[in-house]
């Protein structure tokens, strides 16, 4: 019997998960999801954008902007890469690779780095100018983070509910 030949490799699978992952981001702009492998090829953890445990979605703001920051989601929200991170509870990061929808920023860049995860996987850099990005860039670099963007190859991968 011959195997098939169209399955989904492991970038495809762990992207998939990522993707799915951000489904359940309450953002109204930006729904980020975040899926961590070990070097066995097993999920770690995964996690999407939110605000914290305890905290109320519908009581805390989601404006990109405000006539004060605290009227903004920026100094609330836990990002998709902390909080699959945070999830990974006391599991070892050492050698691991992060699978994420959007480019980490400079903050979840350092929480990789101290994480010991060695392999990132980004779908999309929108904000590849900004100084957020390019510190983080930086930084993997220095660490020797290899970091990379998926590309899916000729194929659509749908999930049906």
């Amino acid at each position: 019997m011959n195997e098939r030949k169209d399955y989904l490799k492991w970038d495809e699978y762990f992207m998939s998960l990522a993707q799915v992952c951000a489904l359940r981001s309450k953002d109204p702009n930006t729904r980020v999801g975040a899926c961590l492998v070990d070097e066995n090829n097993k999920v770690i953890s995964l996690g999407y954008n939110g605000m914290p445990i305890g905290c109320k979605d519908s009581e805390m703001p989601w404006n990109r902007e405000g006539e004060k920051a605290l009227n903004t989601k920026y100094p609330f929200v836990c990002h998709a890469e902390l909080n699959t991170i945070l999830n990974a509870a006391g599991k070892s990061t050492k050698n691991a690779t992060i699978y994420t929808t959007l480019f980490p920023c400079n903050e979840c860049a350092k929480t990789i780095i101290q994480s010991g995860i060695v392999r990132v996987i980004y779908k999309q850099n929108i904000y590849s100018n900004s100084d957020s990005t390019k510190a983080a860039e930086q930084m993997f670099k220095m660490a020797g983070v290899v970091y990379e963007q998926f590309k899916l190859k000729n194929k659509v991968i749908k999930i049906i509910i």
